[in-house]
């Protein structure tokens, strides 16, 4: 037990306490509120409300289709679904201007909170590259060792220095955000496990395949 708490914190003594209090933020806001969403304009105008620092998107602003996915990046089943069927998604649909994608952090650990602050910390430029690469190399970084050495080693590679990566884990700005964004998606839209998706409104929970994720979306896009 020891073990796995050192192994979580990532040091510093301001990083100490800041990691520590994400840690009884999520584990005291389990239980979220809320109706599944069935596509509802109210439900989809209330999911176009942004974290405090706004959201990094992928896909042209005006795509028929808004997905907004809330993970966590120690989650293995959100790293299959970006592993296995986003590709593909981002190629057909995101990249063609007919969906927009949106990805929220809901961070359930320590490590999860401080890696969605680094990637955040990139810039918008580079947000969905480091997530790329957070969760291709998850079982790495998340689960061996040490997992803040590991996300150093990581920012270091991504050109941060290590004065950058202390600052950015310590950021109040960027921890309120994150919570921000996990608070409402609990409370508002009763997102209680991850991969939970949004798809135009419409509620759709776990690491679908392709094919599945590809039915829920041309509901809701006009035919060609």
């Amino acid at each position: 037990m020891e073990q796995n708490k050192r192994n979580l914190l990532i040091g510093g003594g301001a990083l100490l306490v800041l990691i520590l209090a994400a840690f009884a933020f999520m584990n005291s806001n389990g239980n979220g509120a809320g109706a599944a969403a069935t596509g509802d304009p109210e439900i989809t105008d209330a999911l176009a409300v942004a974290g405090p620092m706004g959201d990094y998107t992928l896909g042209a602003d005006d795509a028929p289709v808004t997905v907004y996915e809330y993970a966590s990046l120690t989650c293995n089943h959100c790293a299959a679904f970006h592993l296995q069927s986003f590709p593909e998604i981002k190629e057909k649909y995101i990249e063609t201007g007919k969906v927009r994608w949106v990805i929220r952090a809901f961070p359930f650990d320590p490590a999860a909170t401080a890696a969605v602050m680094l990637a955040r910390c990139s810039g918008e430029d580079r947000y969905y590259k480091f997530l790329d690469v957070l969760f291709e190399q998850q079982p790495q970084w998340a689960f061996q060792g040490n997992p803040g050495e590991n996300l150093e080693a990581i920012a270091k590679q991504g050109g941060f220095s290590g004065e950058a990566y202390e600052a950015c884990i310590q950021n109040e700005e960027i921890f309120a955000h994150v919570r921000d964004v996990q608070a409402r998606g609990q409370e508002v839209h009763g997102v209680r496990s991850t991969p939970s998706f949004f798809v135009n409104g419409e509620k759709v929970e776990g690491a679908l395949p392709f094919s599945e994720f590809e039915e829920v979306l041309l509901k809701y896009l006009p035919e060609s």
